[in-house]
């Protein structure tokens, strides 16, 4: 037995995903051709092979428990000079994602663990490359936008090559947001005092 290091993210679909990964290995990111284009839910996580089934069946509740809803990518940001990170702006959906990722660390599953850094819905277009070139990525892609219905995520390992190969998708339990209860007609007519 040993260990494996996975992730867990919503995959930017095509064609935002490839574009986005091709703007980043454009930038000079040598990281660009290893990591598919996402929204983190769990970083980089050093597990037991053997915990990869308990794993998966925690991250099948937690998408059994979420609905599907809208994504949307609006302009760029920088964690500088905090994290050497250029990226673009998750301008809707952050709340879902930040309900997901909650989900997934629960300090009662399999892979419960403490951030780095408050949690910040983020798409990378890139990373520890030099200041202008990062200038460079926040420059070009502050008019970007994107938008598709998210309706899962998926599960990573990052293999000995440093490459992110997903293991498997987890969909969410309902394939349609379901309608929000009306609420009750309010009797007006009050009793006389």
């Amino acid at each position: 037995m040993g260990t494996v290091t996975i992730g867990v993210s919503i995959a930017v679909p095509e064609p935002h995903g490839s574009l986005l990964q091709e703007r980043r290995a454009g930038f000079g990111d040598p990281a660009a051709c290893c990591i598919p284009t996402h929204v983190t839910l769990l970083p980089p996580t050093e597990v037991e092979d053997s915990a990869l089934p308990a794993i998966e069946a925690h991250l099948v509740e937690v998408a059994a428990a979420g609905r599907p809803f809208p994504m949307r990518l609006s302009g760029t940001g920088t964690f500088r000079p905090l994290s050497p990170v250029v990226y673009v702006r998750v301008a809707e959906g952050a709340e879902s994602c930040t309900w997901l990722q909650k989900q997934v660390r629960d300090t009662s599953g399999p892979v419960a663990r403490e951030l780095q850094f408050p949690y910040h819905p983020h798409v990378t277009v890139a990373h520890g490359i030099g200041e202008e070139a990062m200038d460079h990525a926040f420059e070009a892609l502050s008019g970007y936008e994107a938008g598709w219905p998210c309706t899962g995520f998926a599960l990573y390992e990052q293999g000995a090559d440093g490459v992110w190969r997903k293991l498997r998708e987890f969909v969410f339990g309902g394939a349609v947001v379901p309608p929000q209860a009306s609420a009750p007609e309010r009797d007006t007519t009050l009793p006389a005092v």
